[in-house]
């Protein structure tokens, strides 16, 4: 591939354009942000990204303000299929945290599935977001690539001024912490989804009851074991 360039989407041609790039990611049922909603929300201090080579978008990000100072909302990150591997999600997450701490945003948040290892791995491991709420059925019944399980989700806590996650941003990823409650997932949710509905399901049930309980006793998933594919949470605060 030649040179990636990341940035701002630029015209209301780009963002349309980004509605057939959500449909390609998340699928054809699953209903894109509507441009013209998204250049508005952009004039009003959101970001809408993405990666580019040549006028080709690879991969999308788009996030608003939420309704507390020096907060926003990262609503969605997707990747091409076929741009998979070259660490533009990534990529775009560390242009999202220059683009905030520029305008004085010190915080995002986001939910993602906590069954899904590729997102634990970003998020959590690569990423130093942490999370304590858990989200039971989010957004209902849901299609394209989320449908088959309730909608559960965390949301995470990306601290953008923390050691944590400084650290990261500088290529340096601090070792997990000493004794950390493990809770391990499932590698591949998505085979597990094709090949045995019944697992994913209780795979689902059984995450949603030791976060849960987790979370309750005070605890936040603080690292992610991509070895094997497991949350760490400790006491230590976001």
């Amino acid at each position: 591939m030649t040179d990636i360039v990341l940035r701002e989407l630029a015209t209301l041609a780009e963002l349309k354009a980004s509605e057939d790039f959500q449909r390609a990611v998340w699928g054809q049922e699953d209903l894109a942000d509507n441009a013209d909603l998204m250049l508005a929300i952009q004039h009003e201090g959101g970001l809408v990204a993405g990666a580019f080579e040549g006028p080709r978008m690879l991969a999308f990000l788009f996030s608003f303000p939420s309704a507390t100072a020096g907060v926003q909302h990262s609503h969605r990150l997707g990747v091409l299929p076929e741009a998979r591997g070259l660490r533009l999600g990534l990529r775009l997450k560390w242009f999202q945290r220059d683009w905030c701490l520029v305008r004085g945003i010190n915080l995002v948040r986001w939910t993602y599935d906590p069954l899904r290892s590729v997102n634990a791995s970003l998020n959590i491991g690569a990423l130093g977001a942490t999370s304590g709420t858990y989200l039971e059925n989010y957004y209902g019944v849901m299609e394209g690539i989320n449908a088959g399980l309730p909608s559960d989700r965390v949301m995470v806590d990306w601290q953008l001024d923390s050691p944590a996650v400084a650290f990261r941003a500088a290529g340096t990823r601090p070792s997990p912490m000493p004794g950390s409650t493990r809770i391990a997932i499932p590698a591949d949710i998505d085979r597990l989804l094709l090949c045995d509905i019944d697992a994913a399901l209780l795979a689902r049930m059984d995450l949603r009851r030791a976060l849960t309980e987790a979370f309750g006793r005070g605890q936040r998933i603080t690292g992610f074991d991509n070895r094997d594919a497991a949350y760490l949470l400790s006491d230590a605060q976001a």
